[in-house]
């Protein structure tokens, strides 16, 4: 026991070095500098938006719609001017995104109950995601008018009414039902918040997955490369042992890696979508009604079904290792363990893999990597029969990948074997 764990802090110094230490630095402040810059711009365009307002029509109906604009935080440079071109020059002027123009005769056309049309000008100044936001102004500025004004024109009809009665005669209480729990809420509401709660599952999954596999491959890779391979097979301790040990310190770097990783993409999502935590306030009692909160069995279960997907991936990534002629070859070894581990994470995340075709659902089941990205949802729905059919699959595969790595790490093959991708053959 003693030897394997000094073989195991050997793998792990090895793979921890100063590269990857710096880049794992790097990585946590860039996503930081980046989320703080998005957050304080997602703030900008939440807060008082400034545009510049030519009334030409003067009414009082055009001036209840300026104090509606108002009231939706939009701040107001009004021109005095009555040429539209004038008020282009001054809008330009004073650095303004957008100018609404209301045209003379609003009111009475209204009162005919004729269509008008607002005449709106955007400034574009570049082509980044912060200009484009100003496109939206103009929906927004519709949206109010039509909303003003149709309730104007129903209060002179109908004054005893609310206009919202009128336009919307029918409302509607929305129930979600989750086996043979009910609870009143938006099904809409429902998924986005579990999509939400969830979406960390895949993301850290596919990144230990690629990230532990790429360590263990381009080891094995760089003490074939340097003969330590042969050393370290000249020690007295099983080849099995040393099987176990690179895999073994592979997934705890990978591990605390993806970590980091993830804790410096939560903060750069965070500046989009807010503190999930604080979305969770509103709706944690209908998620308990519905019996969708995770329990410590089912978390358990989650954990222990990621565990053995990553061990498959671990030993996957040993055979490959051994097929690599050198460091450089390596790289692309890693291509088809990417593969099928990028499958199964895109379709998870844009469909329901259960609802595929028949021969997709072969395919994707196939791939011992799928089960884990749909273990959250069996859980939650109490579908425990796929979740065990599942770990079950990926401990025989499993099982079935260590016993070849092992054969092949007991004899010279390991040192033997390349990969000759120009040849299109395996060389013995």
């Amino acid at each position: 026991m003693k030897k394997f764990t000094n073989l195991l802090f050997k793998e792990i110094r090895e793979l921890i070095n100063k590269q990857l230490i710096f880049s794992l630095v790097f990585t946590l402040i860039i996503f930081y500098f980046i989320g703080q810059i998005a957050r304080q711009e997602a703030k900008r365009a939440e807060g008082i938006r400034r545009i510049g307002v030519l009334d030409l029509d003067r009414s009082p109906l055009s001036r209840g719609l300026l104090d509606n604009l108002r009231l939706v935080r939009f701040k107001i440079d009004e021109f005095e001017t009555g040429d539209k071109e004038e008020a282009l020059r001054l809008a330009r002027e004073r650095n303004l995104a957008f100018l609404l123009v209301i045209p003379s005769g609003l009111s009475e056309g209204i009162e005919r109950l004729e269509t008008r049309e607002l005449e709106t000008y955007s400034f574009l100044r570049s082509f980044s995601m912060a200009e484009a936001r100003y496109g939206e102004i103009f929906r927004v500025i519709l949206d109010t008018a039509n909303n003003y004004l149709s309730n104007e024109i129903l209060k002179k009809k109908w004054p005893e009414i609310s206009p919202e009665n009128l336009k919307k005669p029918l409302k509607s209480r929305d129930f979600v039902i989750v086996r043979e729990n009910r609870a009143e809420a938006s099904a809409s509401a429902i998924a986005g918040f579990m999509y939400a709660q969830s979406i960390f599952v895949p993301i850290i999954l596919a990144m230990i997955l690629i990230y532990s596999s790429q360590m263990v491959i381009s080891a094995i890779a760089m003490e074939k490369q340097n003969k330590t391979l042969e050393t370290l097979l000249t020690v007295p301790i099983s080849r099995s042992s040393i099987v176990a040990a690179k895999m073994l310190a592979a997934g705890i770097v990978g591990l605390i890696s993806t970590l980091i990783y993830l804790a410096g993409f939560r903060w750069y999502m965070r500046s989009f979508t807010g503190d999930i935590a604080e979305a969770a306030s509103s709706i944690t009692t209908v998620i308990k009604e519905l019996g969708l909160s995770l329990t410590t069995a089912g978390s358990i279960i989650l954990l222990f079904s990621l565990f053995l997907a990553i061990l498959c991936a671990l030993a996957l990534a040993t055979i490959l290792g051994v097929l690599a002629e050198d460091y450089r070859s390596a790289q692309s070894l890693i291509m088809p363990l990417i593969l099928l581990v990028m499958i199964p994470y895109i379709l998870s995340i844009f469909t329901d893999l259960r609802t595929l075709s028949l021969p997709a659902k072969i395919l994707i089941y196939a791939i011992p990597f799928s089960h884990p990205f749909m273990t959250t949802q069996n859980i939650l729905f109490h579908n425990y029969m796929a979740i065990g059919a599942g770990i079950v699959y990926m401990l025989v595969v499993f099982i079935i990948l260590v016993i070849i790595a092992a054969r092949i790490f007991s004899t010279d093959r390991v040192l033997t074997m390349k990969l000759r991708w120009r040849r299109r053959q395996v060389v013995l």
